[in-house]
């Protein structure tokens, strides 16, 4: 099984490969900067080596990237539209020196917009972000979100426009996160939900294009929207639902990477184990 955590709060980017490690993972997601501030600076060549050396020692693989939350790359605004394109493209260049697989990133709020403008956008930003960095091999994962606000992608049918809208799609991917399937009203607690749910994303944009799941309980009713993240079993999709997930012939291939709750030292070890305990292999 391919399993990681999102990793965050440490002092060098090279020792979230050291913790990551430790806990027995074989992937990983980290900030590669802060995500709630615009970027300072560069990292040192010294530390992209380090993190370099220390992913080909630890063999932590696929490495994931989660974009910054200011990035709104669907945003009616024109100075933050610019800004998000020429930060997500600073961030793509700086992943390709890293050697991480993957940027994951939500598509976008198109505020007091319509979905049609908002996928307009993001679809023109991602058309120039992907030509200027034609030289990078980093994939661009779209994540789907749970609906809340004016935030794009709680349905696969934004996928499938966006989609048809980029020109060089070589590059572009999905990542399903769980937790926001769910709360956006796709009942993957239950069988017949987790199979019509992979049949309209495979119709939308092919499950070929599925590089990542974030593997999330959620915590909320079914359609709420909220975008709240629960330890595995402890939330509405459940143990039994978390076990589905993980071993559905169509996913279990798949990397996983956990973003629930982290409310003690030991939250990542626990729900770790709990996948563990629930993979049949």
């Amino acid at each position: 099984m391919i399993l990681g955590v999102h990793i965050s709060g440490v002092s060098k980017l090279s020792e979230s490969l050291k913790l990551a490690h430790e806990l027995g993972c074989n992937t990983m997601q980290i900030f590669a900067r802060n995500p709630q501030r615009w970027r300072a600076d560069f990292l040192h060549p010294d530390e992209l080596e380090e993190f370099r050396l220390e992913q080909a020692k630890f063999k932590i693989d696929p490495i994931s990237i989660h974009i910054s939350y200011l990035i709104n790359l669907a945003s009616p605004d024109s100075r933050l539209y610019r800004a998000s394109i020429e930060a997500y493209i600073e961030d793509i260049l700086e992943a390709h020196v890293l050697g991480a697989d993957y940027i994951v990133t939500h598509m976008g709020s198109h505020k007091d917009t319509s979905e049609e403008a908002g996928i307009r956008r993001l679809v023109e930003a991602l058309n120039s972000i992907i030509d200027k960095t034609s030289g990078t091999k980093v994939g661009i994962l779209l994540e789907n979100t749970s609906g809340s606000g004016s935030w794009l992608g709680y349905k696969f049918g934004h996928h499938k426009k966006i989609l048809a809208g980029i020109k060089d799609k070589s590059r572009v991917g999905l990542c399903l996160d769980t937790a926001h399937a769910y709360l956006a009203g796709y009942d993957i607690s239950t069988k017949i939900g987790l199979d019509k749910m992979l049949d309209e994303m495979d119709k939308a944009a092919g499950l070929n294009r599925l590089k990542l799941i974030h593997l999330n309980d959620a915590r909320g009713e079914l359609g709420s929207h909220h975008d709240r993240h629960d330890h595995i079993g402890k939330g509405s999709i459940g143990l039994e639902g978390m076990k589905r997930i993980i071993n559905h012939p169509k996913l279990k291939d798949k990397p996983f990477i956990l973003e629930t709750p982290k409310d003690s030292p030991n939250s990542d070890k626990i729900n770790l184990g709990i996948v563990r305990k629930l993979s049949k292999g």
